[in-house]
């Protein structure tokens, strides 16, 4: 089963992928930082997910 976490996560990866590609695109570069930021809280959301979804099965 999903839960919100890594729904979560999964999204702030694609908004993340997204917001860098603009910023390589255009040469914007505090876009593309944030961007690579976003996508590394979206990774640690998703994984954050994973784990408390391994604890409730497990329980």
């Amino acid at each position: 089963m999903v839960n919100k976490d890594q729904v979560a996560g999964v999204a702030k990866q694609v908004k993340g992928s997204v917001k860098e590609a603009a910023g390589k695109a255009t040469g914007n570069r505090q876009t593309q930082a944030e961007g690579t930021g976003d996508r590394t809280a979206g990774k640690v959301q998703k994984a954050y997910g994973d784990i408390k979804n391994k604890v409730e099965k497990a329980l």
